[in-house]
């Protein structure tokens, strides 16, 4: 007996944010324990399967152009974990990560390498590969996190089957909010910005993405969080400048630099 793991990473940072902060909190203001959550996941297949031995964990995630983040490196580099990429599409969207999530399914259960599947996702789109799995004779276990009835699909849940819920405790144990220090925080930052070479790429980008998008910035208090649509833009803008992932202080860079040039001092040269 093997059991292998499904792990929808965009559903499990979606969810397990919802669940642990009260919201649903954008992918970067969110740090995952990735040995955590490996370990967390291996258990679950062990207790659900009455100790079947695991094949692998499947990761399956979104990244622009294949380049990966730091804690998707973290994730290709684990034991027993393979690293699954669908692609991320210019509105910030994740695009074909349910279609190998099905695939990959369907090719073991149809090659008898499993016994047991343990799927953490919420989406309907994955029932039809639990509905052929079921017919080779693998049993589908479905881990849901918290309010699993909002955020997973009804069908999805009652195809499976055996479910079980992941509790706000359970998703503190490898998610937590990101700490970012604000401009004027007490904690230096100028030795965490970025290499004067992409500092000047980065700097070209904002003030063109100002320029672009004046009246929606214009509309913002200084300092205040820029809204999740424009920060996925620019995140992807400048990520195809430099051709890959932006790091930690080249992502604080670009939105201190916006936050400088939003609100009233925006509005008031506009109005010049």
């Amino acid at each position: 007996m093997r059991v292998a793991v499904f792990v929808d990473a965009g559903y499990l940072y979606a969810a397990g944010s919802s669940a642990h902060f009260g919201q649903t909190l954008p992918r970067y203001d969110v740090q995952l324990d990735v040995s955590a959550v490996i370990d967390k996941l291996k258990e679950a297949a062990c207790e659900l399967t009455d100790g079947a031995k695991l094949l692998r964990i499947y990761w399956y995630d979104g990244a622009p152009v294949r380049q990966l983040s730091d804690e998707q490196r973290c994730i290709a580099d684990a034991d027993d974990v393979k690293l699954r990429l669908g692609v991320i599409i210019p509105d910030g969207r994740q695009k074909g990560v349910d279609s190998l999530i099905v695939t990959d399914l369907i090719d073991l259960a149809r090659n008898r390498a499993i016994s047991d599947a343990v799927l953490l996702s919420g989406d309907e789109d994955t029932r039809i590969g639990v509905q052929i799995a079921q017919s080779f004779g693998v049993r589908v276990h479905l881990v849901g996190i918290a309010t699993s009835s909002k955020n997973q699909s009804t069908a999805l849940m009652q195809e499976s089957d055996t479910t079980v819920k992941w509790e706000k405790a359970e998703i503190e144990t490898f998610l937590a909010q990101r700490v970012e220090f604000k401009v004027g925080d007490s904690m230096s930052r100028t030795s965490a910005w970025p290499a004067s070479a992409s500092r000047d790429i980065l700097t070209e980008c904002v003030d063109k993405f100002v320029d672009e998008h004046s009246e929606e910035l214009a509309a913002l208090q200084p300092n205040s969080r820029i809204p999740p649509q424009l920060d996925r833009e620019l995140l992807r803008i400048c990520g195809s400048r430099l051709d890959r992932w932006l790091d930690e202080p080249e992502r604080h860079y670009i939105r201190d630099e916006i936050k400088k040039r939003t609100g009233p001092r925006l509005k008031h040269e506009a109005n010049e």
